[in-house]
C-alpha cells in the first residue's frame, strides 16, 4: 500500500520509526516532513498536504502524528473527503476503519510508544470497511460537506 507519512516535530522521531516498520511490512511510503525537530514547524498546512495527497488518489491513505494527534485531526478533517481518526489504541483503530472507512490514522507522539504504534497502524492497514449501516452514514457525512461546499444548508435527511 502507497502511505503518506506526515509529522510535527514531537512526532518527528516516531514518525521515523514507523517510516522503518511501514518499510519492512511491504509498504511504500512518501514522507511530507517535517524532516528534523525544529519547534518551529506548523502542522496545519502539512496536514492539509497529507489529506490532499490522499483525497486526489496520489496515496492510498495517510498517517499523521504530533504530540497529542489533536491538531493535526482536526486540520485533516477539514479536507473535504477525509475522515482522519485518532487512534491510540488498538479497538480505535479497528472501528476507525471498520465503522467510518478511515483514511488517514493520527497518532499521538507523546501518548503511545513505538511499538504500540506499530501494531495499531497493522490493525488500522489490515481491517476493511464493513458497509452495511456505516455506508449509509458515511453517505450522511458526504452529503454534509456537498452542502458546505456549496454553501446551502440542508436540514439532514433522516
Amino acid at each position: 500500500m502507497n502511505i503518506a507519512l506526515g509529522s510535527e516535530h514531537a512526532g518527528y522521531k516516531l514518525k521515523e520509526e514507523i517510516k522503518i516498520f511501514l518499510t519492512n511490512s511491504g509498504h511504500t511510503c512518501k514522507d511530507y516532513g517535517v524532516h528534523d525537530k525544529s519547534p518551529y514547524d506548523d502542522y496545519p498546512f502539512l496536514a492539509r498536504e497529507v489529506a490532499e495527497a490522499v483525497v486526489k488518489g496520489k496515496q492510498e491513505r495517510g498517517i499523521l502524528i504530533c504530540g497529542t494527534g489533536q491538531g493535526m485531526c482536526i486540520s485533516a478533517n477539514k479536507v473535504p473527503g477525509i475522515r482522519a481518526t485518532l487512534c491510540n489504541d488498538l479497538f480505535s483503530a479497528k472501528s476507525a476503519r471498520g465503522h467510518n472507512d478511515s483514511n488517514i490514522l493520527v497518532l499521538g507522539a507523546r501518548l503511545i510508544a513505538a511499538e504500540l504504534a506499530c501494531e495499531i497502524i497493522k490493525v488500522w492497514l489490515e481491517t476493511d470497511f464493513s458497509g452495511g449501516r456505516h455506508a449509509r452514514r458515511l453517505e450522511k457525512i458526504k452529503i454534509i460537506e456537498q452542502d458546505i461546499l456549496s454553501g446551502r444548508y440542508n436540514k439532514w435527511k433522516l
